[in-house]
């Protein structure tokens, strides 16, 4: 499988100009046939080197956190790819106090992998980092009774137990264990009265200071991708963090990127996702499907940097050696009244298409039930995520089909034009097609651009006799 845009789609990297998008599509009038060149993740500077930002303040306390790493027994490619996350972030942090592995070590729990995992990193691993590792749904399916699943990890590991507690530097670290390969995750009302106790514990010691929390499947309906969360116990276990606003959770599970702003929440408390080391997950419901082609490029990490005011978490694009978005920034002690990542944070500036942006029909790529629209990326203050698109049959004046399609925002660089396939569609027929663009957020253009497009004739159906 490949692993980079350039490989996946030669043509359309290397050849795809100005001059080519125009010679390969229909011109639509009144639109300018300029094309400009766009980021459509953000119309602000992304900071050029975090790492110097770092270390111009020495944090009290810094560690990175990973999940999903999927060792796999058959393939290499994750196996290296942890070896390249390992380096890069000893790279970036020199002097690291810990580090968290958020579950799924392995693709099924299989004694290869494990190996993989633990060869890997104890090769890499800095000696005085403390490691924080919890096991996922994937580390159980090797077949084994859940205990002896469980002892396969413990003694790979070394951690102390499937949940357990640590104090580092006079930082409560509290690692909780999903306790069978139920894909949602397992919580007990056992594990969460034993969490209830640690919180209690780290509350008592310092009320004013962040308590870090590992869990390797998210709690339902808090952050981007928590769709995939638990529902066993979930009141509960929510619950039971509602006390403490000066918790910080990180889960991992859903494989969906830290580009997107909403991959931190906060309402009670704060929860945040940690990607993955393996291959994207994302949104239902788009063209490019769930696990889109390439998905198997992404590798990102979080690093931790914990200050007496502040909580920095800084989001590491492994796989393009760069930083993704800018720093989130939690404040300590913990107030709810000045969270900043809640439901209601304060963007509102919908996406926009500039006024030089153009829509086309890739005439070569059309089918008789298929129309391939070629268009400039829209621009947005954070993150265009998505472009809704309506077609319309020019004959009988009514929406013929419509569709959502990621702006591919998790691709470095991201692709403009973008190449959407529209299928579903009638033969010898001509539609008129509208594209707006939206944000994380759900804000939706106020502008949209639009072309005509006519499907090719379709095939004679032949008579039976």
């Amino acid at each position: 499988m490949t692993n980079s845009f350039d490989e996946q789609h030669p043509d359309q990297k290397s050849k795809i100009t100005r001059r080519t998008f125009i010679e390969r599509t229909t011109k639509v009038a009144g639109l300018s046939l300029g094309l400009t060149f766009i980021n459509p993740m953000t119309s602000l500077d992304v900071l050029a080197d975090r790492g110097k930002k770092m270390s111009r303040k020495k944090p009290l306390l810094v560690f990175p956190v990973v999940s999903d790493v999927h060792m796999n027994e058959t393939s290499d490619q994750t196996f290296n790819k942890f070896k390249e996350t390992l380096k890069q972030l000893n790279q970036l942090v020199p002097k690291q106090d810990a580090f968290a592995v958020v579950g799924d070590l392995t693709d099924n729990g299989l004694v290869p992998e494990y190996e993989k995992f633990k060869t890997a990193y104890e090769a890499n691993k800095q000696s005085k980092a403390v490691s924080l590792i919890a096991i996922g749904n994937h580390d159980y399916w090797n077949g084994l009774p859940e205990a002896d699943a469980q002892r396969r990890f413990l003694e790979v590991t070394k951690m102390p137990a499937i949940y357990y507690h640590k104090i580092i530097k006079g930082y409560h670290f509290i690692v909780l264990g999903t306790e069978d390969g139920v894909t949602e995750g397992t919580f007990s009302v056992k594990q969460i009265k034993w969490l209830s106790e640690k919180l209690k514990q780290a509350h008592t010691d310092d009320p004013k200071k962040p308590i870090f929390v590992f869990h390797h499947q998210p709690i339902k309906d808090t952050m981007y991708g928590s769709e995939w969360g638990f529902t066993v116990n979930r009141d509960l276990f929510y619950d039971t963090l509602k006390k403490y606003p000066q918790v910080i959770t990180f889960s991992g599970h859903t494989h969906y990127p830290l580009d997107d702003p909403r991959i931190i929440h906060q309402k009670d408390f704060t929860t945040i996702g940690t990607s993955t080391g393996a291959y994207l997950w994302l949104d239902a419901g788009r063209i490019q499907g769930e696990v889109p082609e390439g998905a198997d490029i992404l590798n990102q990490a979080l690093i931790v940097e914990v200050y007496e005011n502040k909580v920095l978490i800084n989001r590491r694009d492994i796989h393009n050696k760069d930083w993704t978005g800018e720093p989130f920034e939690i404040s300590v002690p913990a107030n709810k009244n000045s969270f900043k990542y809640t439901d209601a944070r304060k963007d509102k500036k919908p996406p926009f298409f500039t006024n030089d942006a153009m829509l086309s029909i890739a005439n070569d790529m059309t089918t008789a039930t298929s129309l391939s629209i070629m268009f400039t990326q829209a621009k947005d203050n954070l993150l265009v995520h998505d472009y809704k698109v309506i077609v319309t049959n020019l004959e009988t004046k009514e929406v013929a089909k419509e569709y959502l399609g990621f702006s591919e925002f998790y691709k470095d660089p991201v692709p403009n034009p973008l190449i959407l396939n529209l299928e579903g569609l009638a033969p010898s027929t001509t539609y008129d097609i509208e594209v707006f663009a939206l944000d994380a957020y759900g804000n939706i253009s106020g502008n949209s651009i639009k072309a005509i497009g006519r499907t090719k004739k379709g095939e004679p159906i032949a008579k039976v006799e």
